[in-house]
């Protein structure tokens, strides 16, 4: 059952990604072994509390400002309903209500590109550099072994030369 549980089926079930076949499969086996279902709870809790770790907090007044959103569409009238034009005599189409523009809560933000730390990037360079040794090498010693094997090869075929002398 350990190696059903360590197979990853439950963390790509946990992140919703799991077919059709493969969640029929996990429900079985949550209800035929506890254990299983176990561990799929303490993964999910493990989730939520990676997920609450890494959530960033609104700014302090955005809370105000989306209760005074709230509170004026409320006192328009039902705010589920959409906006109503009406027709005037003139044939001309007039707001009933508010224009579309006052009912979006304005997001402030300062950009929408991700900021690194100039550390990660020297961080990131040296990993690549290191990359490029670690393939560097792999390639000489891929290259070196099999240049031993030919000649391992070779040896084994001169001793079988000289034994049948």
């Amino acid at each position: 059952m350990k190696k059903y549980i360590d197979s990853g089926i439950l963390e790509v079930f946990v992140m919703g990604i799991a077919t059709d076949e493969e969640v029929r499969e996990l429900m079985y086996m949550k209800a035929k072994h506890p254990e299983v279902e176990e561990a799929l709870k303490q993964l999910e809790t493990d989730m939520e509390k990676l997920a609450g770790e890494m959530a960033i907090a609104p700014p302090p007044h955005m809370w105000e400002k989306i209760e005074d959103e709230i509170d004026g569409l409320i006192h328009q009238g039902n705010p589920a309903q959409p906006i109503k034009f009406r027709t005037s005599g003139d044939g001309h189409n007039k707001h009933k209500k508010t224009s579309p523009e006052d009912q979006f809560i304005p997001i402030e933000s300062e950009s929408n590109h991700m900021r690194l730390h100039k550390s990660w990037r020297w961080i990131f360079a040296a990993v690549f550099v290191i990359g490029k040794i670690f393939l560097g090498f792999a390639i000489y010693f891929y290259l070196e072994n099999r240049q031993s094997q030919q000649q391992l090869q070779e040896l084994k075929t001169e001793v079988r030369e000289l034994k049948k002398r």
